[in-house]
């Protein structure tokens, strides 16, 4: 659940999208949030909260159903007209404008997974990531050429994909040993719980309006078919995936778990906080026309996250989103280039968002150099890696981190792995 610290994250500037269940909404539905009180969208139109939106625009079915999907899949204009109907009656009244039977407090509220998510994929769109991680796992720090011609991505396992606050099982797997000081032989091959978990500071972009499949996008036209973004932990056994990804890319090193917040912010929302960013220009012949962007802008978004031990949390990285070398709206245009279909509730994920320094960095793998160099956390100990009952909680905001948009937390906790 949602932390209720996190309130001035969504004040009437937001007006998210999630799906919660509680004593009152006995089954999942379509709610949204407003400071710390959340509020049945289904319960809303009940009372003709939504009377001004057209008969049929708005089917009683995409706001009692257990997901996301079929709201998401409207047009935009009818997501906005219920973002501006909420808005305007809370501007004028207060909660006092809202019918009792549509409030609940956070705090009696279960989140759940806001979509039915049908195809995950997890991009890989930092430079300084990719440098980073390329210089600790292959002793060699030049991004792949093809890095600079598209977005890299890999298709992930969306049956793993968990709502920020569930438990993730230290996974069993194959992986080296570490090498015996002054051997030149191979360290054997052991099979048991990953020694080196790690977590991953990611944006998620979900799937609105869908795009069938053999129907190209170009970038510039993509932000139509983004519903909106939440924040993603990616975890990862390193170990795990260092061993298995000789010749192809992870599989059971990142298919463990992955960590979605609740809250859906769409692009409405974060609308004030586009920013420019440069466009790639490393490419020989210049990147393909589907990838160009006139626009040439992403999101002022800043994503933190902590690691929590012994219930003291410690600060453990602060990046941001526009300095990713691929934005989201490329990353779904390359999706669709190859003729896949994009359907309502994908995911599409940027991968480990880093920056340059150690404090910008956003994964272990990076900030500890595999481990080499610990970081001391708040309650003394040292971390190279994840330890069990360790939790890392992700938090994100668009523009000033106590007056802008935000996302709320993603959180999760590592417990020990059960036997076979």
């Amino acid at each position: 659940m949602s932390d209720p610290g996190y309130s001035h994250h969504f004040s009437e500037r937001n007006i998210p999208f999630g799906i919660g269940s509680s004593a009152k909404f006995t089954t999942p539905q379509a709610v949204t949030r407003l400071e710390n009180t959340v509020i049945s969208l289904g319960a809303l139109q009940r009372h003709g909260f939504f009377k001004a939106i057209a008969t049929g625009e708005l089917p009683e079915s995409a706001l009692t159903n257990p997901t996301l999907n079929e709201f998401a899949a409207l047009p935009k204009s009818t997501h906005r007209a219920v973002q501006s109907a909420i808005r305007e009656a809370y501007l004028q009244q207060g909660f006092g404008a809202f019918p009792e039977e549509a409030k609940e407090s956070l705090s009696s509220i279960k989140l759940h997974l806001p979509v039915q998510v049908g195809d995950f994929t997890d991009f890989s769109c930092s430079i300084e990531h990719v440098k980073n991680a390329g210089r600790i796992m292959a002793n060699n720090a030049n991004p792949p050429p093809v890095f600079f011609q598209l977005p890299l991505g890999y298709q992930g396992r969306c049956g793993s994909i968990l709502v920020s606050g569930t438990e993730i099982e230290r996974p069993i797997g194959q992986f080296r040993s570490r090498p015996a000081p002054g051997s030149s032989d191979p360290p054997p091959i052991l099979c048991g719980p990953s020694r080196a978990v790690d977590y991953e500071v990611e944006l998620a972009a979900i799937v609105g309006k869908p795009v069938p499949m053999r129907h190209r996008m170009n970038a510039k036209d993509a932000e139509e078919h983004i519903f909106g973004y939440a924040l993603l932990n990616d975890w990862s056994a390193r170990d795990i995936q260092g061993f298995e990804m000789v010749p192809l890319g992870p599989l059971n090193g990142k298919s463990f778990g992955t960590t979605i917040s609740p809250w859906i912010v769409t692009l409405d929302a974060l609308q004030p906080y586009k920013t420019p960013v440069p466009q790639p220009s490393h490419a020989p012949n210049g990147i393909p026309t589907y990838l160009q962007d006139p626009d040439n802008s992403s999101h002022d978004i800043t994503i933190q996250v902590e690691v929590i031990a012994d219930k003291k949390a410690t600060v453990t990285g602060t990046t941001t989103v526009q300095t990713l070398y691929w934005t989201p709206k490329q990353m779904l245009a390359h999706l669709a280039s190859g003729g896949s279909a994009l359907r309502t509730g994908d995911i599409a994920a940027t991968g480990t968002v880093s920056g340059v320094t150690r404090e910008t960095l956003g994964c272990f793998l990076e900030a500890t150099k595999g481990g080499a160099d610990p970081l001391k956390l708040a309650d003394g100990s040292e971390r190279g890696y994840l330890q069990d009952g360790d939790s890392v909680r992700l938090t994100g905001w668009a523009g000033g981190k106590d007056s802008g948009v935000g996302f709320g937390e993603c959180i999760g906790e590592l417990v020990a792995a059960r036997e076979f």
